[in-house]
């Protein structure tokens, strides 16, 4: 079959859009670029002298750039207090969307989306990042195998340095509930509870939290002055998953001279492995041990990764679109899964206590 082309309008035009969705749908070409949106001038003339964007398709009203006819899918980068409505025009104007994580800002607004997708048979992807790492991949692929055998424990870490004092980062809507939900649990913490589950096959049965907030005030971004932060600076929660697997999760900005690192080790009754990102900067490995006399041993072995788990975030996105997808990307139904377990985190780290996962 003969793949399409799709136009694909962007709205919000941040970091993340800046350093990932724009060039990936430059990069694919299957995709490509006609329409941006975004409340603030500058980042909609960055759109334009980047990546050659007609003035007359650059829309400060998301309306306006859902309805814009030349534009047929919505790719969406906005803060997180905006996830919901973005989505919910899309879905009701039939247009397929990737959308940012996490999804909404609660688990009801979540269930409103993934249903009305999914009544609407709208074709979608969740950005979880982490999944288009090919040594998760091929993680994944060992533990489908039955090379862990059956497993009892994940040990995930995913730790920034970024939001400790040395960097005097601004207020930014990270840091402001009302715009994100949660702090460092929605930011990172949803990327982990989905790579985990993503690795294992397993589902969330119940968990326990404990958030706090180490830096109360931050300066403001525009003006004088300090305001409130209203959000986790880190998470640490433990989780059950099916078959009694105990997940334990460790989660900060505040990791001194981290950058953006990640590890995940896996224990079965039939051996070992360990995921990372981020010892060697921007770089992703697996290591193994399996079986005897390598559990003995106490040596873990790195693995070089095969070319066939290389993947891309946005060519995956135009590959759902086409029709020739792989599967293994994240929808709005395994966004709302997620977004469920940080709900049942937050308040199980307010009630002191352990609750059962929706």
């Amino acid at each position: 079959m003969e793949k399409k082309v799709f136009r694909v309008g962007s709205v919000g035009i941040g970091g993340i859009s800046r350093g990932v969705h724009l060039p990936g749908i430059h990069k694919s070409p299957d995709l490509e670029l006609v329409a941006v949106c975004d409340l603030k001038p500058e980042r909609m003339e960055y759109a334009r002298n980047t990546y050659g964007i007609r003035e007359d398709h650059c829309f400060a009203d998301y309306h306006d750039l859902i309805a814009c006819p030349d534009v047929d899918v919505i790719d969406i980068s906005t803060s997180n207090n905006a996830h919901f409505e973005v989505a919910k025009a899309a879905i009701e104007a039939g247009k397929p969307f990737c959308l940012e994580k996490p999804v909404t800002l609660t688990a009801e607004e979540a269930d409103i989306l993934a249903k009305a997708a999914q009544e609407k048979g709208i074709p979608n992807m969740v950005c979880f990042s982490y999944r288009f790492k090919a040594a998760a991949r091929y993680a994944k692929e060992l533990v489908e195998k039955g090379m862990l055998g059956d497993i009892y424990h994940v040990y995930m870490q995913y730790l920034q340095g970024g939001g400790g004092p040395s960097y005097d980062l601004p207020r930014s809507w990270r840091y402001q509930k009302k715009l994100t939900g949660t702090g460092a649990l929605g930011d990172l913490g949803c990327h982990a509870l989905d790579l985990v589950s993503f690795v294992t096959g397993k589902n969330y049965r119940k968990a326990v939290g404990h958030t706090d907030t180490y830096v109360t005030q931050r300066r403001l971004e525009e003006g004088e002055g300090y305001g409130p932060v209203d959000v986790d600076d880190f998470c640490h929660y433990l989780m059950e998953m099916d078959g009694k697997t105990s997940a334990n999760f460790s989660v900060t900005r505040f990791a001194y001279g981290r950058g953006n690192y990640q590890r995940m080790e896996i224990y079965g009754s039939k051996g070992g492995l360990v995921y990372s990102l981020d010892v060697t900067p921007g770089v992703d490995e697996l290591e193994v041990c399996f079986g005897y006399p390598y559990d003995r041993s106490g040596i873990y072995t790195k693995l070089p990764i095969p070319q066939r788990f290389q993947c891309d975030q946005m060519q995956s996105f135009a590959d759902i679109l086409n029709g020739c997808s792989d599967g293994m990307a994240a929808t709005i139904q395994d966004g709302c899964r997620i977004q469920h377990a940080l709900d049942v985190i937050i308040r199980s780290a307010e009630e002191e206590k352990w609750l059962p996962c929706d």
